[in-house]
């Protein structure tokens, strides 16, 4: 399989980095990354497209096949060989080492770089892998060499709002990746399906290390306790509000919008107080609008009490916490 790419970098780079696009993209998203990834051009970047038409871009697999956890998809496999004949290619063409290389990728790309990285094969192993947003890939026919991993270094990013991915997912790889002996370094940020200026710097900082021969490695931090108030989604909304057995409290918000910054520390403390009583949690007016559209939010900040599947009060605005528990039908706590 050939695969269409563009080549970015210098003619003073001194090695290669494989960047694989993630889902509905194509072969230009990731080089708006090298800015602050590579500020300096020490890498050739090269830009795969995936094969597979997912408009308004590409894909490298059936998102349901690995995503949803099943273990059989010969899209993937086509694709990883495809992404490591072009490892091979790019190396011998621009006269770089391919176990020199750093191997990168975000999301479904994300993946596909970490199998590139630490399968079993008898190519030479990349210096280092970049898995931003993903997983570890469970896929038949796909068998991890973590003997050989040992001294390959992976980063792993990850946002703690990412509706597509859950951040337990890229927890689950961190874990995985250091239960098997892989120096791994974790990034966990406060943004959604995404990067952002903090993780890269942290990235820019991982790949000069990689570049100077180390392999960076730190301890993972404690998994963060569960918030009081959860963000959820359309597909979670279900579960976790609409077949509660106790009565849920629902933060209609968006990011910009000033009063619900201002309501959301009391939304907080309300949780505090009400533990085991009630269950809270916000939704994201911009990134679920159907749940908006069906619980007919037309201003915000809006502040829903659910009972028995259907929402029984609201209260619009910032207000005092004993105005919301009044509007709401809650005993006001003094």
């Amino acid at each position: 399989m050939a695969l269409i790419t563009d080549v970015v970098g210098p003619p003073t780079a001194e090695r290669l980095l494989l960047l694989v696009h993630g889902y509905g993209s194509d072969e230009r998203d990731l080089g708006g990354l090298l800015p602050y990834l590579d500020p300096e051009g020490h890498f050739l970047t090269v830009l795969p497209r995936g094969p597979v038409a997912a408009p308004p871009g590409f894909s490298w697999y059936d998102v349901g096949a690995v995503g949803a956890g099943h273990t059989t998809d010969a899209t993937f496999l086509a694709s990883l060989d495809a992404l490591d004949d072009l490892l091979d290619a790019a190396c011998a063409e621009h006269g770089f080492s391919r176990s020199d290389a750093v191997v990168g990728g975000f999301s479904q790309g994300g993946g596909l770089a970490v199998a590139l990285g630490l399968r079993r094969s008898d190519r030479p192993h990349p210096a280092g892998v970049l898995a931003l947003s993903t997983y570890l890939p469970d896929v038949e026919g796909l068998v991890y060499d973590f003997d050989a991993a040992s001294t390959i270094p992976v980063l792993v990013q990850h946002g703690t709002e990412d509706p597509v991915i859950p951040v337990e997912r890229g927890r689950v790889l961190a874990q995985s990746l250091v239960d098997h002996g892989v120096p791994t370094t974790y990034g966990e940020y406060p943004m959604g399906h995404a990067v952002a200026l903090e993780s890269m710097q942290q990235a820019a900082g991982w790949l000069d290390e990689v570049r100077a021969g180390g392999t960076p490695s730190e301890p993972l931090p404690d998994e963060p306790p569960e918030p009081l108030v959860k963000s959820v989604t359309s597909a979670q909304f279900e579960i976790e509000v609409l077949r509660s057995e106790i009565p849920v409290i629902v933060d209609f918000w968006a990011p910009w919008c000033g009063p619900c910054r201002q309501v959301s520390p009391i939304i907080e403390q309300m949780a505090v107080m009400r533990q085991g009583s009630y269950k809270f949690v916000k939704v994201n007016i911009d990134d679920e609008p159907e749940l908006a559209q069906a619980f007919e939010v037309q201003s915000i900040p809006l502040i829903g009490l659910f009972r028995n599947g259907r929402m029984e009060r609201a209260a619009l605005g910032a207000k005092p916490r004993p105005q919301l528990e009044a509007e709401l039908g809650m005993l006001v706590i003094p």
